[in-house]
């Protein structure tokens, strides 16, 4: 089973009120979703975002955005560059693939020295 895991590309601190306790102490983060298997890691494509208010601990849903909490999350997700989407193989596909390839070079190697006959 792969594993996911968000990776934070941008984090800022808003000075615009809480629509929860009016403080001015917000914090909008985006992330990028990148995937673990055993054969590849991939990073995706898929960009998510997090409005915290710092002082009273509560995540702050796009429903009771302000206009200008909307405005700053606008200019921020302009700013926030992912990385570009990629897949890497891992050391245990390489070295599957090598064992892969060592096996038939010996299978060959025997068939064409004679060992065995087909």
């Amino acid at each position: 089973m792969a594993k996911e895991k968000l990776n934070i590309i941008k984090e800022a601190n808003l000075n615009n009120n809480c629509p929860e306790c009016f403080n001015q102490d917000l914090n909008l983060t985006f992330f990028q979703k990148h995937t673990y298997g055993r054969f590849f890691h991939k990073t995706t494509g898929e960009l998510s975002h997090k409005l915290v208010c710092n002082t009273c601990k509560t995540t702050i849903y796009p429903v009771s955005w302000t206009e200008d909490i909307e405005r700053m999350y606008d200019y921020y997700q302009k700013t926030a560059i992912p990385a570009k989407k990629s897949s890497k193989p891992t050391l245990l596909f390489y070295s599957l693939f090598l064992v892969l390839i060592a096996l038939v070079a010996g299978i060959t190697y025997l068939i064409i020295s004679g060992a065995i006959q087909l």
